[in-house]
């Protein structure tokens, strides 16, 4: 181990040195050196990456945010890129449940990539790591990313894919994670999605369909030991809310589906500005989240 810089904690691991990732060092082509800010221990040996969109939807998102919730509070390290959309959500999930997650970045360490993802890997290498195989000092250059993603796979027993269009970065992960013996899970979305093409030609070529971590768990042997059941997101546990009752008429209706406001109209025997009010109301108690284009879905 190498430590390259001190005011910024990064450090070199090489492929012969100790500290290297067992999963990523018996891969065809695995990095000769990793540069690294934070710390990868043994337990990140047991590790799903969870890859999609960068357009994701906002199903994509909490779907993506919730199952590595659930993963990760049971002990799973939750490998990512960092990328916008289903990326960085599941890095999120992770670090919401107190867990251990991964970034694999397309870039050096000190480009961090997108920049406004700075204060998200600042968080993750103190929960975990934040790694490339690029010298520090490297743009993200459009042609790293695909290479990236061989370690992305590569660091983890299996991929979850959170939407993805045909011809997605996601399934460039996967076609290594498959030249790896990784096995591959996908979600599935809505049939009219563009960003369901991908997973659902996935699940046809025989990927696990996911509906819930439990379905990752059974799959993979080394996981089966992982307390899951007692470690349920608590988005997908929550209580009805107690509410006043136009409130509560108007929540009734809202779901993890966007509703636009004039459809909620529609719905609710109530005047557009009040309508608007309770919405308010509920978005400040963090049961409603407005959307681009004043839609409306349960918030978590």
């Amino acid at each position: 181990m190498e430590i390259l810089s001190a005011k910024n904690k990064i450090r070199a691991l090489h492929l012969t040195g100790e500290g290297y990732p067992t999963n990523l060092k018996y891969i065809y082509d695995p990095p000769p050196d990793l540069y690294i800010k934070g710390n990868i221990i043994p337990q990140d040996n047991i590790a799903i990456a969870i890859v999609g969109s960068r357009r994701a939807s906002y199903y994509g998102l909490k779907n993506a945010q919730e199952l590595a919730f659930e993963l990760a509070a049971g002990g799973i390290t939750i490998i990512s890129g960092l990328a916008r959309g289903v990326d960085s959500a599941a890095h999120r999930g992770a670090l919401k449940a107190k867990g251990r997650t991964i970034a694999v970045l397309g870039s050096g360490l000190n480009m961090i990539y997108p920049v406004e993802n700075k204060g998200l890997a600042e968080e993750i290498s103190r929960n975990g790591a934040v790694i490339s195989e690029f010298p520090q000092d490297t743009p993200p250059h459009r042609q790293n990313f695909p290479r990236r993603n061989r370690i992305i796979s590569g660091l983890s027993l299996g991929v979850l894919v959170v939407e993805a269009a045909k011809r997605s970065g996601a399934l460039i992960t996967v076609g290594f994670a498959l030249e790896q013996g990784r096995e591959v899970f996908a979600l599935p979305g809505k049939i009219d999605s563009f960003t369901s093409q991908g997973t659902h030609d996935l699940i046809k070529q025989g990927a696990k369909l996911v509906e819930s971590a439990e379905d990752i768990i059974e799959e993979l042997e080394p996981l089966k030991s992982c307390r899951i059941n007692q470690t349920k997101s608590e988005s997908r546990t929550k209580i009805e809310p107690n509410l006043p009752e136009e409130e509560k008429q108007i929540y009734s209706y809202l779901s993890s589906e966007p509703l636009h406001i004039d459809e909620l109209a529609q719905k609710v025997n109530l005047s557009y500005g009040r309508l608007l009010t309770c919405l308010l109301k509920l978005e400040y108690k963090k049961l409603v989240k407005e959307l681009p284009g004043k839609a409306f879905v349960r918030d978590g």
